[in-house]
């Protein structure tokens, strides 16, 4: 082979070899495979970070995660609001804790609450609702109302004073109204007597409060209505008879869970528009809520039957609310019941009418759970 050939072959020979050098490249292309690994060892410190933002979320009854303190709207909402800042301004004082008060739309919306706020919910809410809440989710009672030395209250059913209806068995075809389904007096226990009764009432009608249901057999809307019964006060300022002289049986004359029949034409607002008095005597039941509104209303609207005692309501706290921190609540609540601020707020006859509170346990309720389960009654949301 000549030199020229030679020259030739030797100059293909290193193109070829370059050409597989670079063919050869895989060696430095594994470069991203240590790039995965190294994203991949980086990872659990990027995932812990949501941890460290957890630990770092305000603590329940701090100005940035206030507890909310729910009311049923049995009652005026406007009331509710104004005696509940009452209170929460009472317990801010006393725990260093940040209330924040909450009127949800219905009972149901109550529970629905508690049951989605776990940690950080306390509600004053009555023995139906308590009773399906603690089954629902948890929720735990620590106080039941206490009015004028009664722990338990009734309900009511209300007509025209002029009306034809003398008994339960009269109510056959009437109209009802009601509060709201979620109310223990307002309509879960009439509903179990009426039917234990067989009376079957015509259209119902749901009023939206016990307060809008006295109005509506007022003003002649409905034939009947059910709300809640409190034992009304002598002028001396005593309830007309005591807790045992009821639980002895000594009480079963209707006429003897109203004032004296003589009292009804006098019966009219004090003149601070704070009590419904009737020569002395003292309305405590729904009644007495519209008397400003309406003035007569004991001249206008009967009692017609009374039904059997119902456990009062309760004081409940969310399933998974801070044991200290309840603790703290607790303990701030019985103080304020002993103050006279207590009065302008839940204590007020226009609030709750709560006149103190007692300590409760989870079996008092069970009545109302065995209600419940004998009607397969639920609360829709």
């Amino acid at each position: 082979m000549n030199k020229r050939n030679l020259f030739v072959l030797l100059s293909l020979i290193a193109a070829l070899a370059m050409i597989l050098s670079a063919c050869g490249a895989p060696a430095a292309e594994e470069a991203p495979a240590a790039t995965e690994e190294a994203m991949t060892e980086e990872a659990p410190a990027a995932t812990e970070e949501p941890a460290a933002t957890e630990e770092a979320m305000p603590a329940v009854g701090s100005p940035e995660h206030p507890i909310k303190v729910l009311f049923v709207p049995s009652v005026d909402a406007n009331i509710i609001v104004s005696g509940g800042e009452v209170m929460a301004a009472a317990l801010n004082e006393a725990t260093g804790l940040t209330f924040e008060v909450v009127v949800p739309t219905s009972y149901a919306a109550t529970i629905e609450e508690m049951c989605a706020s776990p940690s950080d919910t306390m509600a004053f809410i009555p023995g139906l609702g308590y009773a399906i809440a603690s089954q629902l989710c948890g929720v735990d009672v620590s106080f039941k109302a206490i009015r004028f030395g009664y722990p338990v209250y009734w309900a009511e059913y209300i007509v025209a004073r002029d009306s034809e209806y003398q008994t339960l068995a009269d109510l056959e075809g009437a109209t009802w109204g009601y509060g709201d389904q979620g109310s223990t007096s307002g309509y879960m226990v009439p509903t179990v007597e009426l039917a234990a009764a067989g009376i079957t009432p015509g259209e119902q009608k749901q009023t939206g409060g016990h307060n809008q249901t006295v109005t509506a057999v007022y003003n002649g809307e409905v034939d009947f209505g059910t709300v809640f019964y409190s034992v009304p006060l002598n002028p001396d300022g005593a309830p007309l008879f005591n807790y045992d002289e009821y639980l002895s049986g000594a009480i079963t004359d209707l006429a003897q869970y109203e004032i004296p029949a003589e009292t009804i034409p006098n019966c009219a607002p004090d003149a601070e528009g704070k009590k419904l008095l009737c020569d002395g005597y003292r309305v405590l039941d729904a009644r007495a809520n519209i008397r400003t509104d309406a003035p007569d209303v004991m001249q206008k609207v009967r009692i017609l039957a009374v039904s059997a005692a119902i456990p009062n309501d309760t004081m409940s706290f969310g399933p998974e609310f801070p044991a200290e921190v309840r603790a703290q609540i607790e303990e701030a609540l019985v103080a304020f019941a002993e103050t006279e601020a207590w009065s302008t707020s839940i204590g007020s006859a226009d609030f709750y009418g709560w006149s103190g509170i007692a300590p409760a346990t989870d079996a008092e309720y069970d009545m109302v759970r065995a209600m419940v389960e004998a009607t397969g009654y639920t609360i829709e949301p």
